[in-house]
């Protein structure tokens, strides 16, 4: 943490650097000077360099660091990136109480790539209860337009959150909804900081209304589904990870003071005076030697630093003793727990006792689905049955969507008429026809043809949906389809060519069959099975699978939106040597990781021949708007076309999670070189590499266990670009907190797949 100014514009009457027990800015100069901020970042270099540290977080901190103005920052800024990036990894974050923030800054801190976090209190009753002007006037509104700034589209990837002290006095479901209401990546609820010489506002006769105000916070946010990120709560539940406030992870917090002076973090001014001073500074002692430091190294001991009535605590490995400068007591020192101790036992049994809900057991979709359960659950490497129809049902909402967006965009016509009323009459022939993969291309390229190029005119998919939907309800009808290339595609079912010139075909549809007519010339096609072949017709094929029944889809249209050559309609004898093949490899895949076999079982419903490449022979796919399909090269080999399956498999599942979650912050330029493809990558795809790679090491994890002599190589192959692609996805920062958290349980579950591990 760099004090690059050490004044502030706020008089913020809770603020521990001018208003507790420590008063030590007095005598240090209001800004950093130029050659402090110089050897600040060589110091923090030669640590990064020694001891091979990936990535170095560095916030520039105050007072109030916006007073150093866009030219002092850019300076700073610019000596950061200089000295530190050729060692490691430079991940900038600034504090700000907003007031001063402008588009010439916003514009500086998209340009260096710096996270800022904003000091809001919530509603201006709560905001100005404690921030405001010497004066005495409010921030609010200052407040509000720097949080509408960073909101901006240009702005957005520099908005880190908001940090609010609590003040118990103030309306908790009035500051959660301010909060909200600026739609922040993450919020930080901070205690406001006492001691047990100085302790916290206690109104009325409540023990503990801190827990109290809290708990009613984490109630309405479990209630609405968690929409955003807040770190407390996270941090308490089991397992959370811990903060600086919370849980026994090592402190790993510096300060440099703007004369250059080593400090310990700084919430400990409120102890006493010169509680977070060591006596070493950037000039003449390295990072190690502050390290050193007994009030540096105490905070390394875990639970062993901490007194014996936390270390009795059953709940201390959430707890963590609470933050450190808030155990201080005159006599004991820090040697207590918190001044706050009963309110975080309160917390924690709220918190314990509301948990969010658990993923629905069916495949119906909920809008408050919560998000950790869910990626948790993906996080296996597979996912449970329950998560894969959530996230069927999720993409089907979505094709409904996309289906009254046309119907906004082109209006009302008979076949819009006839599929609301199919879906009031026979709804789950709708759903069976609008969960086949290629509607929704079908729908995005009627909307947007530049969004599926190649794909030639864009037709109106509703008339041939309608059709097909009425064919599997029994429901008589008669709609207008229009051709492409002479044929009209009835999804699910098939394709019908006809002759002749028209763009148009006329299809009546009757009890099993239906019949098309262009002009003179009509055609009529039974779906009786064991009757003869119709003129014409060409029907999906469909092969046995464990998990049911699984389409090769050669034939409809919308499946050309893999950006790769597709096989034309398959000649019979192909086309069952794949149907075979594709039996063998899911019962191959059932065999080497049922979980997976589960997977698949749970939405994978068809397979798109790839066209043969001699340069690249084994080849697959998947498209972001096809879930429940796969494309794959015709292959022989069973095992070989399992792994293509799961890995394929992969990218579906996550492409849908993405369509929920944002996992990577948007906005991103970032680019991270992984050692599978020879171009640096978006942080997307080393995030879809990395689940697929995860699932490729579980099934030859499993193999190592046979005969198959390659399998122990081929696992530690992949569980290493697994690796090193979690380790650059987490280093690179790119990541919000639901996607920091997903690959974090991604590298959990590698853990858990070591080759020879048993």
């Amino acid at each position: 943490m760099l004090k690059v100014h050490s004044r502030c514009d706020l008089s913020c009457d809770h603020c521990y650097i001018y208003q507790h027990a420590d008063q030590t800015w007095r005598g240090r100069p209001a800004r950093m000077p130029p050659a402090t901020v110089r050897r600040a970042a060589r110091r923090i270099a030669e640590h990064a360099r020694e001891h091979g540290v990936p990535v170095v977080h560095v916030v520039l901190h105050g007072g109030e660091p916006l007073l150093l103005g866009a030219a002092g920052l850019r300076e700073v800024l610019a000596e950061l990136r200089a000295a530190i990036t050729p060692w490691a990894r430079l991940d900038l974050r600034l504090q700000t109480n907003g007031v001063l923030l402008d588009e010439e800054l916003c514009r500086l801190f998209v340009e260096y790539d710096v996270r800022v976090g904003v000091s809001f209190d919530g509603d201006r009753a709560a905001n100005d209860r404690h921030r405001v002007f010497a004066h005495g006037g409010s921030s609010h509104d200052q407040v509000r337009r720097a949080l509408a700034l960073l909101r901006r589209p240009e702005h957005r990837a520099s908005y880190a959150g908001i940090l609010c002290t609590v003040d118990v006095r103030n309306d908790p479901d009035r500051v959660y909804e301010a909060l909200l209401a600026e739609r922040p990546p993450r919020v930080d609820l901070l205690l406001p900081h006492a001691t047990w010489d100085h302790p916290p506002l206690r109104p009325g006769p409540d023990p503990t209304p801190y827990a109290r105000w809290l708990g009613r916070i984490h109630r309405r946010w479990v209630d609405d589904g968690r929409p955003v990120s807040i770190r407390m709560f996270e941090a308490l539940r089991p397992g959370g990870g811990g903060t600086e406030a919370f849980g026994l992870a090592p402190a790993d917090v510096l300060v440099i003071e703007t004369d250059g002076a080593w400090e310990q973090v700084d919430s400990l001014k409120t102890a006493y005076h010169g509680a977070a001073g060591t006596g070493l500074d950037v000039f003449d002692h390295p990072v190690d030697e502050v390290v050193r430091h007994p009030g540096v190294a105490v905070r390394q001991d875990g639970v062993d630093g901490l007194s014996a009535t936390c270390r009795a605590c059953p709940v201390v490995d959430r707890c963590g003793g609470g933050l450190y400068a808030h155990r201080w007591r005159t006599g004991s020192g820090f040697d207590n727990p918190s001044v706050y101790c009963p309110d975080l036992l309160g917390l924690i049994d709220a918190v314990d006792a509301y948990p969010p809900p658990t993923p629905p057991a069916s495949g119906e979709w909920s809008a408050t689905a919560p998000v950790d359960e869910l990626l948790d659950d993906l996080a296996t490497g597979h996912g449970s049955t329950s998560t894969l129809a959530l996230l069927a049902a999720t993409q089907l909402s979505i094709t409904r969507a996309l289906l009254a967006a046309c119907r906004d965009r082109f209006g009302s016509t008979a076949a819009w008429d006839l599929l609301v009323h199919l879906d009031q009459a026979a709804p789950d022939a709708v759903q069976a026809v609008l969960a086949h993969p290629f509607v929704r291309p079908a729908l995005v390229h009627r909307l947007d043809p530049a969004a599926l190029p190649g794909l030639g005119a864009a037709l109106d998919p509703l008339p041939a949906l309608a059709v097909a939907a009425a064919l599997r309800a029994g429901v008589p009808a008669t709609v207008r389809v229009p051709l492409r290339a002479g044929a009209i595609t009835v999804p699910t079912l098939g394709d019908l060519v006809l002759p002749g010139p028209g763009k148009s075909a006329e299809v009546t549809v009757g009890p099993g069959e239906f019949r098309a007519r262009i002009g003179s010339v009509e055609r009529t096609v039974s779906l009786d099975p064991l009757a003869p072949p119709s003129t014409g017709w060409l029907p999906t094929r469909d092969v046995p699978v464990p998990g049911g029944r699984l389409l090769i889809e050669d034939g409809d249209p919308y499946r050309d939106c893999y950006g790769q050559p597709v096989e034309p309609r398959l000649e019979a004898p192909a086309a069952r040597a794949l149907g075979r093949t594709l039996t063998d490899a899911w019962r191959v895949v059932q065999r080497d990781v049922p979980a997976h076999a589960a997977a698949l079982d749970g939405g994978l419903r068809a397979v798109v021949p790839l066209a043969p490449d001699p340069a690249r022979p084994l080849r697959s796919a998947t498209a972001r708007h096809a879930f429940g399909a796969v494309a794959v090269t015709p292959h022989p080999d069973p095992e070989t076309m399992a792994v293509l399956l799961v890995h394929e498999w992969q990218h579906a599942k996550l492409g849908a999670v993405l369509d929920l979650y944002d996992l990577v912050e948007p906005g991103q330029g970032t680019r991270i070189r992984v050692p599978w493809r020879h171009d640096p990558r978006p942080p997307e795809g080393v995030l879809q590499g990395v689940y697929a790679h995860l699932a490729v090491t579980q099934v030859w994890r499993s193999r190592a266990d046979t005969d198959d002599p390659d399998a122990s190589a081929q696992a530690a192959h992949f569980r290493a670009w697994t690796r090193d692609g979690v380790e650059a996805l987490l280093a690179s920062r790119s990541l919000t907190a639901a996607g920091e958290r997903f690959v974090g349980q991604l590298r959990h579950a590698l853990e858990e797949t070591r080759v020879g591990s048993g």
